[in-house]
């Protein structure tokens, strides 16, 4: 399947302090064709999520958020689709948009160590994801996940 480069379009009136941040939301089909979906706990901000991070200087959103899920979970996964983003404000009082993409693994898959940023790695099934994430803002990405073709027309 080929990506077509997200163009996220930030305002020219965006705050200079703007946080940019791409993350996946990786998944998996497992032996009896049921899919599966990695979140992530973070204990030192008590939260269930999905694999996020900052965009390195000249780097893509698609760039970071393969990147990132790498980095938090040892996955090595392929952007399917761009599902959209959330913005809020940054623990620490900035203003920050992050981008997500739906990701299916293709490598990695038992790989995962805890590490700085992340705690545990869970898979979990999809008619169980949104119970298991903290955020809201997590979990309305995630409702519209299900409503695009991929996750869902698999996942029964």
């Amino acid at each position: 399947m080929a990506l077509v480069s997200v163009e996220l379009i930030v305002p020219d009136d965006a705050p200079d302090d703007l946080i940019r941040a791409a993350g996946g939301v990786p998944y998996r089909t497992v032996s009896n064709g049921r899919r599966e979906v990695a979140c992530v706990y973070r204990e030192a901000r008590g939260d269930w999520t999905f694999p996020k991070g900052k965009l390195d200087p000249g780097e893509t959103f698609e760039q970071c958020a393969v990147r990132e899920v790498w980095e938090e979970t040892g996955l090595y996964c392929q952007i399917e689709r761009f599902i959209g983003t959330t913005n809020y404000t940054h623990r620490k009082g900035k203003p920050k948009i992050v981008a997500y993409f739906l990701m299916s693994v293709i490598g990695g898959d038992g790989l995962f160590q805890p590490n700085d940023e992340v705690d545990e790695l869970r898979w979990v099934p999809v008619e169980h994801v949104r119970e298991r994430l903290t955020w809201d803002r997590d979990q309305e990405l995630f409702d519209l996940l299900v409503t695009l073709p991929g996750l869902r027309a698999e996942a029964s």
